[in-house]
């Protein structure tokens, strides 16, 4: 048997289990191996009869002394046994399960294990956990007796006997992926041994030490991938040269005439994208910022710096929406010195033949009829949308056998521990300075009863003040298209507002609207004509109108804190009073610890913080995209072992090359 044979092919195991199995992505022997527990339960101190208790949790062995089914008043199907062991005896029973009668025979010698109740006055074992002893160690009944995840019709108690007899040649079945030098230097099990232990371990510290075993493998395997890619990639080259010294003077007329100064932050950042795009090599590097620090003028001054080298940049974006707020911030700073731009979208596409010298654009981008010609620069904003195919695809549009520099962009904050394991295989850059002028926004947490009071308090602010705001409807369903819900849940909010603040011109944008409607609509809010608009998450990045300053979000406990912080971003981007409300029907204290801490802390890198402590790396937009869903059993929040893998990783496969 080998590790990469079908699960389908062992014992008791068969099509019918199989399929069964590929609902928790059971595919393979191997998979199976790999498929931990997430928890044990503890029998292993075995009770007497004569010391059972109403609601103790207990195992203990005893003998089947009679058994009975019979049907109760109620129509339920009841199978009772009478068992006893040297200290006295009592009843054990089991609801709707008549052929037990045929499983278990008198004289039988069995472990149970299960919750005592009261059932007629006396103590008695509801549905225990059973299994019939026949001179081997129990397996479901004593020790630590290991919880699986499971699905439909696929139990513990099954997946405990299919585990338990692979487990004698595990070890022999595949070469271990930690080399003896790492084992011997933390003093882990090796593969067969650490296996057995994960899955059937002595005592918790035993289960432990194993699981620590797995999760640094996991983590060292995933940064080797990470370097050899990188590895790779380097081996690549740039199709023109660029030169940065030739045009110091237009790159500084460039920095004088932006109408802000940039930040230390902005200009160690352009410092460090200039001397990737001076090498023969190609850049491979991830710019990640906070909600407003400038990452798209620092990919203009990328862009500017390869058009004056006489090659052209292409910039995708996620959505239309992101995609033309790209193009109208980018032809505001580079049109003046000549740059042509072309915005080339699902709804908006050049004429063919026109020359441009950068290209902004959606998905749209993979469909143009031709290529770009001579490409020095790609720039993708929020990566994680795109598929690796399609960002393939873009590339072969973008070169002739040559790579050019990628520039990606990420508005998400992600921990600096937990960016450097997903993304290993990019040089990172970080933002975390706002521009000066930005007032922090006022956040407050707005429970059930209170929110007529928020709307009406809504409605006077923006009569009063001439601002405009945002009302956020959830994200109901995780999607990668907007459902149908949202538009309802939208839909709803929408017309509640128009009945409550009739007075004040309110729209409604979604995804399912056509391009050119949703195009009209936003144009209607960024010139004022619209004073409140209600949107599911489609707003989360790519619209800047610095006259709204309110955001409303419903249902905010069903965000993460990186889209509440994003959604937060939409306002106080000018220098007015900013308010974001987040309205909750939760009432879970952990729930509401999540919201509060939005109230205190205007920094996404803190809150990425906190939320891959309190929700774990899923919640991280994009991180599911880069492998970390293959990690099932390492803890990302788990900063030195992170790191010692890392170096870990970083040596071996130093040595090896």
């Amino acid at each position: 048997m080998k590790l990469t044979d079908p699960v389908s092919e062992l014992p008791y195991v068969g099509q019918t289990y199989a399929t069964r199995l590929k609902k928790l992505e059971i595919e393979t022997v191997k998979d199976l191996l790999y498929h931990f527990p997430f928890r044990y339960q503890d029998f292993s101190h075995p009770s007497k009869i004569k010391d059972l208790w109403i609601g103790q949790d207990v195992s203990l062995t005893a003998d089947i002394l009679n058994v009975t089914s019979l049907r109760t008043k109620t129509g339920k199907f009841l199978t009772k046994a009478l068992i006893g062991d040297e200290t006295g005896e009592t009843e054990a029973i089991w609801f709707n399960q008549p052929y037990l009668s045929r499983t278990l025979r008198e004289e039988n010698r069995v472990g149970l294990a299960g919750k005592v109740d009261s059932f007629n006055g006396r103590p008695t074992l509801i549905s225990p956990e059973f299994e019939i002893i026949k001179g081997q160690a129990t397996l479901h009944t004593s020790g630590l007796v290991p919880v699986y995840p499971e699905t439909a019709r696929l139990s513990s108690k099954w997946l405990r006997s299919r585990v338990k007899p692979l487990l004698l040649n595990a070890g022999s079945l595949a070469e271990d992926s930690l080399p003896k030098s790492l084992r011997e230097k933390y003093q882990f099990p090796p593969l067969g041994e650490a296996l057995q232990k994960i899955h059937f371990p002595k005592s918790q510290m035993e289960a432990a030490k194993a699981r620590q075993r797995f999760a640094f493998e996991e983590l060292f395997i995933f940064n080797l991938r990470a370097l050899a890619r990188k590895k790779k990639w380097q081996e690549q080259q740039t199709p023109v040269k660029i030169e940065r010294e030739k045009f110091a003077k237009e790159l500084g007329k460039f920095k004088k005439n932006l109408p802000f100064d940039l930040t230390r932050t902005q200009e160690r950042v352009l410092a460090e994208v200039f001397a990737d795009l001076e090498k023969e090599v190609p850049m491979n590097r991830l710019l990640e910022g906070d909600v407003g620090a400038g990452k798209t003028v620092v990919a203009a001054a990328a862009a500017y710096l390869v058009y004056l080298n006489g090659a052209r940049s292409v910039l995708m974006a996620p959505t239309e929406v992101l995609a033309d707020q790209h193009y109208r911030t980018l032809k505001e700073l580079l049109s003046p010195y000549g740059v042509r731009i072309a915005l080339h979208t699902g709804t908006k596409k050049e004429k063919e033949g026109d020359e441009f010298d950068l290209w902004v654009g959606t998905h749209a981008l993979f469909y143009k009829k031709g290529d770009f010609g001579k490409v020095g620069l790609v720039v993708i904003d929020e990566q994680h949308r795109f598929g690796v195919r399609q960002r393939a695809q873009l590339f072969k549009k973008a070169q002739t056998g040559k790579v050019p520099h990628i520039l990606t962009l990420t508005a998400t904050p992600i921990p600096r521990t937990l960016a450097l394991a997903v993304y290993g295989d990019l040089d990172l850059s970080i933002l975390d300075e706002l521009p000066p002028g930005r007032t922090p926004v006022k956040t407050y947490v707005v429970p059930p009863h209170k929110r007529e009071n928020g709307y009406r308090w809504l409605g006077e602010k923006v009569k009063k003040t001439g601002g405009q705001a945002f009302v956020i409807c959830p994200l109901i369903e995780q999607s990668e298209t907007e459902s149908l819900k949202q538009v309802k849940a939208a839909t709803a909010v929408f017309q509640n507002l128009k009945e409550f603040l009739p007075r004040l011109k309110i729209d409604l944008l979604h995804g399912r609207l056509k391009s050119t409607e949703k195009e009209k609509i936003i144009q209607n809010f960024r010139e004022g004509t619209t004073q409140i608009l209600v949107s599911t998450p489609i707003v989360e990045v790519g619209i800047d109108v610095p006259n709204a300053t309110v955001v409303m979000i419903e249902g905010a406990e069903r965000f993460g804190l990186a889209s509440l912080h994003q959604l937060r971003g939409r306002v106080g981007r000018g220098e007015k009073e900013s308010f974001c409300f987040l309205l909750t029907e939760s009432e879970d204290p952990k729930a509401l610890e999540r919201l509060k801490a939005l109230e205190k802390e205007q920094s996404g890198f803190a809150l990425a913080e906190l939320d891959l402590a309190l929700r774990g790396p899923g919640e991280i937009s994009g991180t599911a995209q880069h492998g970390l869903s293959e990690l099932k059993v390492a803890d990302v929040t788990d900063q030195h072992l992170l790191k010692e893998a890392r170096d870990a990783a970083q040596n071996h496969f130093a040595e090896k090359c």
